[in-house]
């Protein structure tokens, strides 16, 4: 935890940008029956009954400090799709910078052995090379800034029926375009101080030789 706040505490350089990355799997829905078109006055009427069409993953990945996103949607979230959102962040958004301060969680996809599963060695660890990692602890994806953005996300573009993945592309690639012109930003203000005093509970105790709280 303290090693996520520290880098979130670190000035901002534009040649070494923090990234926060993330994914949520979204469930493609359909209408079952044609709604109702809307009316001056009227909302749009639509049957609650939907029709399930299968899920996609969304990845995405946010510079909190510059108001940068990039959004992408793929049929599956395996190591290989993890590995090619890599190299598009490093190649298409970055290309021109030597490194990248990555922060995510620790799923079993998000290791830099993905990379290898994908493409040769030296091409991986050319990437890999360019990635400086740090993980959120488990039961911790509260700090990764990503999920702020997901959240985001999905009460502004999300929460409705979309039945297919090239609609929720188009949908989100609309929604990434305003969010990025708007260049907006998160504003993160927990620090280690902060989780040190509100968060002491999950610190181990200690005591000097006279009995006294030293924990902090």
């Amino acid at each position: 935890m303290e090693d996520v706040l520290d880098v979130y505490e670190m000035p901002y350089n534009p040649e070494v940008p923090v990234i926060c990355m993330d994914e949520k799997p979204y469930q493609l829905l359909g209408d079952a029956r044609e709604a109702f078109p809307m009316r001056p006055g009227e909302d749009l009427k639509i049957d609650s009954e939907y029709v399930r069409n299968g899920t996609c993953s969304i990845f995405v990945f946010v510079e909190p400090l510059a108001g940068y996103r990039y959004v992408d949607v793929r049929a599956r979230r395996t190591a290989i799709d993890w590995a090619e959102e890599i190299k598009n962040v490093l190649t298409e958004c970055y290309p021109d910078k030597k490194k990248i301060i990555l922060v995510m969680d620790n799923l079993n996809t998000h290791v830099i052995a993905s990379l290898y599963k994908k493409f040769p060695a030296k091409e991986a660890r050319e990437y890999a090379k360019r990635l400086e990692i740090h993980y959120t602890p488990k039961h911790g994806s509260w700090l990764d800034i990503a999920e702020i953005e997901l959240n985001v996300m999905t009460s502004q573009c999300l929460s409705r029926r979309l039945d297919t993945i090239e609609k929720v592309a188009s949908e989100l690639g609309v929604w990434n375009s305003e969010r990025n012109e708007n260049i907006s930003k998160v504003n993160w203000h927990f620090t280690t101080n902060d989780a040190r005093e509100r968060l002491v509970s999950i610190y181990p105790k200690f005591e000097d030789k006279n009995g006294v709280d030293v924990t902090m």
